[in-house]
């Protein structure tokens, strides 16, 4: 099971402030800690939505609409994805993660469940996305 834990954005990462050594360090630790146990599948921070962009469809019709975005609480500031046996280990995990933005600040993270192929059913187009897994695994 794949779950991702998302790192809510804050007016401070939508300006572009970079979090302290202290916070780095505790994150540093978090993430090993998953590499150790042979969870970790991928962790990033996102820049602030002013150097992004969305792609909207409406009406039939396609428009790209360019950062930043008003709803912090809509955002994201950054990720992790885990692979777990069950969700009450993707959970005990998700109570070890630091406080996003130090402990005396408020924060919050959320956790959602990736779909597995498996869920989706046996349509050809499934299978496509079959093969396309197969074929961006990292080799050993």
């Amino acid at each position: 099971m794949r779950f991702m834990i998302i790192v809510r954005a804050t007016k401070d990462t939508e300006a572009g402030v970079l979090p302290d050594e202290k916070l780095v360090a505790a994150m540093a630790t978090y993430h090993e800690d998953l590499v150790k146990a042979g969870l970790l599948l991928d962790a990033n921070g996102l820049q602030p939505s002013s150097r992004g962009f969305r792609v909207r469809w409406q009406s039939g019709k396609q428009m790209v609409v360019d950062g930043p975005f008003a709803e912090t609480k809509e955002l994201i500031a950054g990720y992790t994805v885990i692979q777990a046996k069950s969700g009450a280990e993707a959970r005990e995990w998700a109570k070890r993660f630091p406080a996003p933005f130090g402990e005396s600040r408020d924060g919050e993270i959320e956790v959602r469940q990736l779909y597995e192929l498996d869920e989706l059913g046996r349509a050809v187009s499934i299978a496509r996305f079959r093969e396309i897994e197969i074929a961006t695994r990292p080799t050993q």
